[in-house]
């Protein structure tokens, strides 16, 4: 077992070297397909293993932030080709580690790529703007200052994309990174990371510590070297991050939880409604901060396109993601698995009609996974709490309404606000629901998942610290404005 332990270990990136954790202690990051596979074993870190990498990022800062942004991005642009090559098997693992089907993570793994690339011609851009002064004699501008050492904190469901948007930007504007991914999807941070090393970062400009989050996520937002900390994942721990930054001064940026709906009209196309929905909600097995959880729908097409729905989730193959012709794979844990089929049976306790799955999956290929079947309720009232809080599951709750403004109400009355879509061909209808949906991501004729790398995202309400990632918008969060008057 130690040998093979040693060939599946994975250790701690700092300061330029991969060093065992101070505990001397392992994690075992198991496949949610079949858990008696070991993916690998990552470090169980201590707080001082934490402080180590943060005192090597603090330690990289100065030389770091000094070189050009444009030779900051050529960095980014040797990582976008590494990790290029090594596309498939990055991918590979994401989906042994976590379940999402290969055709997902392999794009997924190329969009981190393009990420990469995006914000390497990032440092070719403009940071401030000339002024004109009251003073004649005056030069008056701005600039950007580097925030200084950044705090990264991700979840499992997007073990690519997530930190290469956060630690991308948070580079090229001058920043030092150390990076805590979750512990589920600790290997494939591994390997990303290893193309962070393979490009020739200097060495503390980008760090990794793996452990759980109550000692190395706490450590992070204890240190008072950190100057920021950037973190996606539940509403509980946001808060608690949050707060604890506000507490000594830090800066901030929480992307959490989503109860994301679609609305259908009486005059939308039901086909592509029905595929929107199907793939909102359950591709990555609603596993996502934007899937499509509720689903409003107008009285007078109700009933087809209910049909249409039923029929289309027939057609959903479930089972491991690396096998070809799956489309759905497992929840990415037991607890996972079980915290869905929690709300599953809170859903009937409270007096929704399940009308189709709800079980979770168990025989043959599915006896050693996480598997659960696609669901779908209906008669759920808005008070419900598979209508109030995040499944993130592949759970639907169908919702009869009569007009736009009676689905506009029922969408707006949860506390979450990231991301929403709407299906008609009305113009009006559609304009009214760009002005009155509480959403940070608004689409039309489109899933509720999903948003371009080039725009910027982000929630309302209690999906986010109301500030935004990707796009230009990630200068804000990473850089503040400094105000130069030379005369």
């Amino acid at each position: 077992m130690s040998v093979e332990i040693e060939q599946k270990k994975y250790r701690n990136f700092i300061n330029g070297e991969w060093v065992p954790s101070n505990t001397g202690e392992v994690l075992e990051s198991r496949n949610p397909a079949d858990a008696d596979e070991v993916v690998g074993y990552v470090q169980k870190s201590s707080k001082k293993d934490l402080d180590d990498s943060v005192k090597a990022a603090k330690g990289a800062l100065r030389s770091w932030k000094k070189r050009s942004s444009v030779e900051r991005g050529q960095y980014l642009y040797k990582v976008a080709d590494i990790l290029e090559s090594r596309l498939d098997e990055v991918a590979e693992t994401m989906t042994r580690e976590m379940g999402k089907t290969l055709p997902e993570a392999m794009g997924e793994t190329a969009r981190g790529v393009a990420i990469l690339r995006y914000y390497a011609g990032e440092g070719m851009h403009k940071i401030g703007d000339v002024i004109p002064s009251t003073d004649n004699r005056a030069l008056l501008y701005t600039t950007r200052a580097s925030l200084g050492v950044v705090g990264v904190i991700t979840p499992w469901n997007f073990p690519v994309a997530i930190p290469i948007w956060k630690m991308a930007p948070a580079l090229v504007y001058g920043n030092t990174v150390v990076l805590k991914p979750a512990s589920e999807t600790a290997v494939t941070a591994a390997k990303v990371l290893q193309c962070f090393q393979e490009a020739g970062f200097p060495s503390g400009a980008v760090n990794m510590v793996t452990g759980p989050g109550s000692v190395i996520g706490q450590a992070i937002i204890d240190n008072k070297d950190i100057n920021g900390i950037t973190f996606t994942g539940s509403n509980e721990t946001g808060k608690r991050i949050g707060q604890g930054a506000l507490a000594r001064g830090a800066k901030y940026q929480l992307e959490m939880g989503g109860k994301n709906p679609v609305i259908v009209l009486e005059d939308a196309d039901i086909d592509l409604a029905v595929e929107a929905t199907i793939s909102g909600g359950f591709r990555s097995t609603g596993q996502k901060c934007t899937a499509t959880s509720r689903v409003i729908v107008h009285r007078s097409i109700y009933d087809q396109f209910k049909e249409k729905l039923l029929y289309r989730i027939d057609e959903i193959t479930i089972g491991d993601g690396m096998n070809e012709g799956i489309w759905m794979g497992p929840c990415a844990s037991e607890s996972q698995l079980n915290t869905i089929l929690s709300y599953i049976q809170k859903g009937k306790e409270e007096g929704a009609t399940l009308i189709k799955g709800g079980k979770q999956l168990t025989d043959g290929p599915f006896e050693k996974g996480y598997f659960v079947e696609p669901t779908v309720f209906e008669h759920v009232k808005p008070e419900m709490t598979i209508a109030q809080e995040e499944i993130f599951g592949p759970v639907l709750a169908l919702m009869k309404v009569d007009s736009i403004e009676e689905a506009l109400t029922i969408a707006n009355d949860v506390e979450y606000g990231l991301s929403a879509s709407i299906f008609t061909t009305n113009i009006q209808h559609m304009l009214s629901f760009v002005d009155d949906m509480e959403a940070g991501l608004i689409r039309v004729n489109a899933e509720s998942a999903g948003v371009e790398l080039q725009a910027p995202f982000g929630g309302m309400k209690q999906s986010s610290s109301h500030s935004r990632e990707q796009g230009q918008a990630a200068i804000e969060f990473f850089t503040s404005i400094k105000t130069v008057f030379i005369k």
